[in-house]
């Protein structure tokens, strides 16, 4: 049975550009999906065909258990977007906004005014909820604008790129957010270029670059696919790199590589900490003198590069391909078991 979110075979172009090409997403209900990709890989359009905002040129989208296509309206009364940006009215209030909305949502006055102030407690906006927007911060805005997502309290909400913009402390907060969120039962998809966002906040994650999901799972599946763990070694001496590549041989799961200009020596391993301290003792027994030593487990960058060979924070239009990542269209589809 199809999760809270289902799309299939999601295919929209402009023009000449095929911004997607044959995307397919099965979300269950309770759960985050994280969309990660970079500009121009075609999240943001993917979520506009989710919420009606565009029409696909084929394929099959159903959220909340309704046809996006043929009843569109059923299906934006069942969700909440929040968007790239703070979509508020800077002249009027933070309550102002919320209540506002509520009432387009034909809820009754004391019904609107109450949500408001409870959504104002909840994203600690209560101080400022008298001030205009305009004079809110970033991260302010950003709050109230998820906050007014959420008036009517959809089982599916969706969220492009929510903290783009944020420095450290208010993106933190905004996850805490969306953490509370998901606990409370909503599915979330979750468009993002932060590779540390989709590994914090998402359940399952879906890499997508030019219109394609080119591979499926969750942060510790994605990962294992790049090889798992690596000891890397940095000798002193330039001379002592045939010795210490022979030490790494003997503990490594895989070829060593060596990068002659920085003396930096690399091998898959497995064995964790205990095995790192057993190739320092070998190192040190054969008289090798070392500058750096350390156990390197992969991150969702490295996943993305090598999926994609180019990194995740690519800039460039939604819809579009450009920079490294134009080099290198690869068509694959792979889902992580």
């Amino acid at each position: 049975m199809p999760g809270a979110i289902y799309a299939e075979g999601l295919v929209k172009t402009f023009g000449d550009v095929r911004a997607l090409d044959g995307v397919d997403l099965d979300v269950p209900e309770g759960t985050v999906l994280g969309l990660l990709g970079p500009n121009g890989a075609g999240k943001t359009t993917t979520v506009r065909c989710l919420t009606t905002l565009l029409r696909p040129d084929s394929g099959k989208a159903v959220v909340a258990g309704i046809d996006v296509l043929r009843h569109p309206n059923e299906v934006r009364r069942s969700i909440g977007l929040s968007g790239q940006f703070a979509a508020v009215d800077e002249y009027l209030t933070g309550r102002e906004n919320l209540e506002m909305v509520g009432r387009l949502y034909q809820m009754r006055a004391r019904a609107a005014k109450d949500r408001a102030q409870e959504l104002l407690e909840q994203f600690n906006l209560a101080d400022a909820a008298d001030r205009p927007a305009k004079t809110y911060s970033g991260g302010m805005r950003r709050r109230l604008d998820l906050a007014a997502a959420l008036v009517v309290s959809p089982p599916v909400m969706f969220m492009d790129e929510p903290t783009t913009g944020l420095d450290p402390r208010n993106r933190q907060q905004l996850w805490e957010v969306i953490k509370q969120l998901v606990s409370g039962g909503t599915t979330l998809l979750l468009t993002t270029q932060y590779l540390e966002e989709a590994d914090h906040l998402a359940h399952e994650i879906a890499v997508v670059d030019h219109g394609r999901v080119i591979a499926r799972g969750t942060s510790d599946q994605l990962k294992a696919r790049t090889g798992g763990e690596r000891v890397e070694v940095v000798v002193h001496e330039r001379e002592d790199i045939a010795t210490a590549s022979e030490v790494l041989r003997g503990f490594g799961k895989g070829d060593t590589t060596v990068e002659e200009h920085t003396r930096k020596l690399t091998v898959p391993v497995t064995g964790g900490a205990k095995l790192l301290a057993e190739v320092i003792r070998e190192l040190d027994g054969r008289g090798i003198e070392i500058d750096d030593i350390g156990l390197r487990r992969p991150t969702l960058d490295d996943v993305f590069l090598s999926l994609t060979g180019h990194v995740a924070e690519v800039k460039d239009g939604e819809g579009g391909a450009s920079g490294t990542g134009a080099k290198d269209r690869r068509r694959k589809k792979e889902t992580v078991k």
